[in-house]
């Protein structure tokens, strides 16, 4: 029995990255469906893969996702247009573990060229296995999505 389904993407910048993120989810037991790219041909455009993951975790096709580019930026922003999603840059463990503790972030980015190299399995790691705090920071995360709510279009 799979631990969850991970949706995972990113641009042509995201590549050598995410071929290894996607087996070591599978060796931890979790279903993973990669959506791409796996070209690091320029043409790829990340709004794209941004998206899909996004709606892939706010309709609960996926309970997480985890995108990949250069630096983490573009994707996040993307992102974090679909509405139900709350995508975090992590650069570290403990980004990772803020980010799921205090934010019930639903979707990891990485920036592949901002990594220090090596951390990368501790910080996906990490994210998966942290728990949100709840409390006063659920309170928080229920203001943004009523936020969300009130202005989506």
């Amino acid at each position: 029995m799979a631990k969850g389904r991970v949706i995972v993407g990113g641009d042509h910048r995201g590549v050598d990255l995410k071929a290894k993120i996607v087996p070591w989810l599978r060796e931890l037991g979790y279903e993973v469906e990669d959506i791409g790219t796996n070209t690091v041909e320029p043409a790829v455009d990340y709004p794209l893969y941004a998206f899909r993951v996004g709606e892939a975790v706010a309709s609960g096709r996926a309970e997480r996702g985890i995108l990949i580019c250069h630096s983490g930026n573009g994707i996040a922003i993307a992102a974090n247009k679909v509405p139900g999603v709350r995508a975090a840059i992590c650069m570290s463990v403990e980004h990772a573990e803020m980010a799921r503790r205090h934010n019930d972030a639903n979707v990891l980015v990485l920036g592949q060229d901002y990594i220090a190299p090596g951390s990368e399995r501790a910080i996906v790691e990490t994210w998966l296995t942290s728990l949100f705090d709840g409390g006063r920071h659920a309170r928080r995360v229920n203001q943004i999505a009523d936020y969300e709510s009130k202005h989506a279009r």
